[in-house]
């Protein structure tokens, strides 16, 4: 059975692990490194240092097969890849070809939309110069997924995205936005609610097939998954419990 490691600074990593657990039969290791919450506010310098670690980390303790770092912003920061080690990137060549309006906004965590590295990225995409690329910070939102708020405090959360993407919208024409941080999918039925003439796009669905594509043969009967947090514990288990996740968390620090 291939064993497959994920991990981010929290619940980020759980959109991923959905997705994979729909295409794959396999083990996951579920790191939610909350002591390093949130990669978003981290200098370049911090996150090579906590990306490196937690790679030692998780091949010394658990030999997996594949690393899923689970998070864009160390993606694309760090520029993450390799055989055995799979990031997540805003899918602007699936954006573009939803967009009527020619306007796409990339929404991610503060680091990410002011990075040189996104910009890069987005400039490497080699798009002619009637697409044009919006970048929103939504690290708000991502504060209010980890901290459960998204669960409990609905109105709270329209009036945070209306705050952020309104002008952005309405202004720009944007008809597409990436949902740039692994966190934000589980807003996505308020999203697609609030603003239902706009397409959001979640990245996670493309990780899980190019899992599946190096492992397909190493499958199980049955998916299986192991949960670790570097933070308290105890809080973590509450708010998986009220997504219905009932499984054991472990604490592991890096």
């Amino acid at each position: 059975m291939a064993r497959v490691v994920v991990f981010d600074s929290g619940l980020g990593s759980l959109s991923v692990i959905k997705e994979i657990q729909k295409l794959s039969k396999v083990e996951i290791i579920y790191f939610g490194d909350q002591e390093n919450f949130p990669y978003g506010e981290k200098s370049k310098s911090e996150l090579e240092n906590i990306i490196k670690k937690s790679i030692k980390k998780m091949k010394d303790s658990f030999a997996p097969d594949l690393i899923v770092v689970g998070s864009n912003t160390p993606t694309i920061m760090l520029d993450i890849e390799d055989e055995n080690i799979i990031g997540v990137r805003p899918p602007l060549y699936e954006a573009k070809k939803i967009s009527k309006t020619k306007n796409i906004g990339i929404l991610g965590t503060k680091s990410t939309i002011n990075s040189k590295e996104l910009s890069r990225f987005i400039k490497n995409s080699n798009f002619n110069s009637e697409i044009k690329i919006h970048k929103i910070n939504g690290s708000s939102l991502v504060e209010l997924v980890e901290s459960g708020k998204f669960l409990t405090n609905k109105s709270l959360c329209k009036k945070i995205i209306k705050g952020i993407l309104e002008n952005f919208i309405v202004k720009e024409n944007i008809d597409v936005i990436t949902l740039s941080s692994t966190h934000l999918p589980f807003l996505k039925s308020i999203l697609e609610k609030q603003y239902p003439s706009v397409t959001f796009i979640d990245p996670a669905n493309s990780v899980a097939r190019k899992i599946h594509q190096k492992i397909k043969n190493k499958q199980d009967v049955h998916n299986k998954l192991k949960i670790f947090s570097s933070g308290d514990v105890k809080k973590f288990q509450k708010t998986l419990n009220k997504l219905g996740i009932k499984n054991k968390v472990n604490f592991l620090s890096i």
